[in-house]
């Protein structure tokens, strides 16, 4: 454990004795904070651009969750907490934007001042600002929220608020955090984002056991009824302190909301048919196409809605693992990346309801696809020539394209050409390397009934040309370990991605974790121009500097076919019922809720 020395002093007495690294003359308080670039919304803005300032309050928002939960404590890893707290109970020091990548504007805090190294950050906060129970939001409060989420809560938590080398209490209202000297640019915002707990309610209690005990936090609701792994509902603070903010208008427009849980996604459809909840988010294609034809979308008391987001997409791909010998030719890895027959299996399997990913940040500003690499992107790889192919440097990754019929054989004749020229020849109708006669034979563990569906499509397809690939089928518990332990040929994985993605994307495809166990480099990158990519946007000071850094990264990891990528939702599809209305403009993440309103009353 780290010692925090935390000095208690006035303003008067700072310049004099603080033992920063940075003075104050290098930093200006500020009503927020952008992670790169400058903000979107001045000083005296009134509301964010995806709300309706004007929308009524009122009425009762009930939505549903699948699954159970058998806690309300939502910050540790023991027990599964109940849907909403975070978002409607515990508030941060800072309020995210949405309508920017990653912005931060005051809440809690009414001002947030960081010197231009970012090597620590200053809160002051709103004098206002109370807890439902009618205390104020302290100081005492920020700092014991802390400490107590770093040493007894989730282990990200710990991550990051480990970094803190030293607090410092200008005066009674203001806080300030020092980091360490590993110069983290996003950690300010990462503690903007801190939810703050009450110190006079937690300090006495065991934080870190499941609890079935409404809590108090500083947020617009509190929970006014439990029915354990059933049923939770919130009711609008008529005190809460917050409702006049600009972050706030338009914002938290429902005077109660309500989880209900259900067993199964049938069973939660089934209830939405009903009536018995007002919004369904949906993300099965066939249930979209198909399962929505009844009556109360003919006439008109259901909308189905699709909302466009400009977040990326995320990697949904089948990971080739580098690290075996039959993977380590990047020919090989493109040459059965044709194979996969996309077209045919959006047509078969989804109703045409995927779109084919080209990108690792698809869907947003990063991504590189349809696109010629800028100077500034040219002037970062031009220490390595060889990383980037050509038509990638133009114009971006293009997937495959098949004729969309099951035989793919333009696809399939490419494939076999491109083995042959890694060294691969057909013999007997088994594709095997010409000098060694060793099969090309590989394994594609699975652990869900629709990756193993995918699984078996592509391993028909591949036979068609002599190649020996399998699908087994593993439990949960053993999916987990030889993910951690790169203990398989080929894996099916999930890459999320942010407008603002940061240090994980070393943990994600830096050469330093391609040998750690329990890492997210599952294909198994060493590849220095990845390496000075990630350098380069982790140390980007402006949003141009660094998005050209992260399209950068996009083609190096493209040009190396380390995975075959597959589809993704295009856009966010969500049924509604008729009373419940929401903002004409959609953030930059999508829909959001929060947002919403009710017109009329359901009866």
């Amino acid at each position: 454990m780290r010692y925090l020395k935390i000095r208690i002093m006035f303003t008067a007495m700072l310049a004099g004795m603080l033992g920063t690294a940075v003075s104050q003359a290098q930093a200006e308080p500020s009503h927020g904070i952008a992670m790169h670039g400058r903000l979107m919304h001045d000083a005296d803005f009134t509301h964010f651009s995806y709300v309706n300032p004007d929308a009524p309050k009122g009425g009762h928002l009930r939505l549903a969750a699948v699954g159970s939960f058998d806690s309300l404590n939502a910050f540790i890893v023991r027990g599964t907490p109940g849907g909403g707290m975070r978002d409607y109970v515990f508030e941060s020091l800072m309020a995210r934007a949405y309508d920017e990548p990653f912005s931060l504007y005051g809440l809690i805090a009414e001002s947030i001042n960081v010197p231009d190294d970012r090597s620590w950050v200053e809160f002051r906060l709103r004098p206002e600002a109370r807890f439902s129970d009618g205390q104020p939001v302290t100081v005492d409060d920020v700092i014991f929220t802390m400490e107590t989420l770093r040493d007894k809560g989730r282990p990200n938590y710990k991550y990051y608020y480990s970094k803190i080398t030293e607090i410092v209490r200008p005066d009674e209202r203001s806080v300030r955090f020092v980091f360490d000297a590993e110069g983290d640019r996003e950690i300010p915002l990462i503690m903007g984002l801190m939810p703050i707990i009450p110190k006079h309610i937690y300090e006495t209690g065991k934080f870190d056991e499941t609890t079935l005990e409404p809590p108090v936090g500083s947020g617009p609701y509190t929970i006014t009824e439990v029915e354990p792994g059933t049923r939770l509902v919130y009711t609008r603070n008529p005190a809460y302190w917050g409702e006049d903010l600009a972050v706030n208008r338009g914002r938290n427009n429902f005077d109660k909301i309500t989880f209900e849980y259900f067993r199964d996604a049938n069973a939660s459809f089934e209830a939405f048919k009903a009536g018995v909840y007002d919004i369904r988010p949906e993300d099965d294609p066939t249930r979209w196409s198909t399962g929505f034809d009844i009556p109360a979308v003919e006439e008109g008391r259901i909308s189905l809605n699709s909302f466009t987001k400009e977040t990326p997409a995320g990697m949904r791909a089948l990971v080739f693992n580098t690290r075996r010998a039959i993977f380590s030719d990047r020919r090989v890895r493109a040459a059965l990346n044709l194979v996969f027959d996309f077209e045919w299996v959006n047509q078969n399997f989804y109703y045409s309801a995927y779109r084919r990913t080209q990108s690792f940040y698809d869907g947003s500003e990063l991504a590189s696809t349809g696109r010629a690499a800028s100077e500034r992107e040219k002037a970062l790889l031009a220490p390595y020539p060889d990383a980037v192919r050509a038509e990638i440097l133009s114009s971006g990754y293009i997937a495959p394209v098949s004729d969309g019929t099951e035989r793919n054989r333009s696809n399939r004749r490419a494939a076999v050409s491109a083995l042959a020229e890694a060294g691969w020849v057909v013999r007997d109708g088994a594709m095997v390397h010409a000098e060694s006669g060793k099969a090309l034979s590989f394994e594609i563990a699975v652990a869900s009934p629709e990756d193993q569906r995918l699984a078996l499509n592509y391993v028909a397809a591949l036979k068609t040309i002599g190649v020996d690939a399998r699908a087994r089928f593993v439990d949960s518990s053993q999916y987990q370990q030889i993910r951690q332990t790169y203990e398989y040929d080929m894996i099916f994985n999930f890459w999320y991605a942010s407008l603002s993605p940061g240090n994980e994307q070393s943990f994600y495809w830096g050469s330093e974790s391609a040998d750690q166990d329990g890492t997210r480099n599952y294909m198994g990158v060493r590849e220095p121009a990845v390496d000075a990519m990630i350098t380069a946007m982790l140390e980007a000071r402006d949003r141009v500097d660094f998005v050209a850094a992260v399209r950068a990264l996009d083609r190096v990891l493209l040009s190396g076919d380390y995975v075959i990528p597959l589809f993704h939702q295009p856009d966010q599809w969500v049924a509604v019922w008729s009373h419940i209305k929401f903002p004409e403009t959609t953030s930059l993440y999508g829909y959001r809720v929060d947002s919403w309103w009710m017109e009329t009353e359901t009866p």
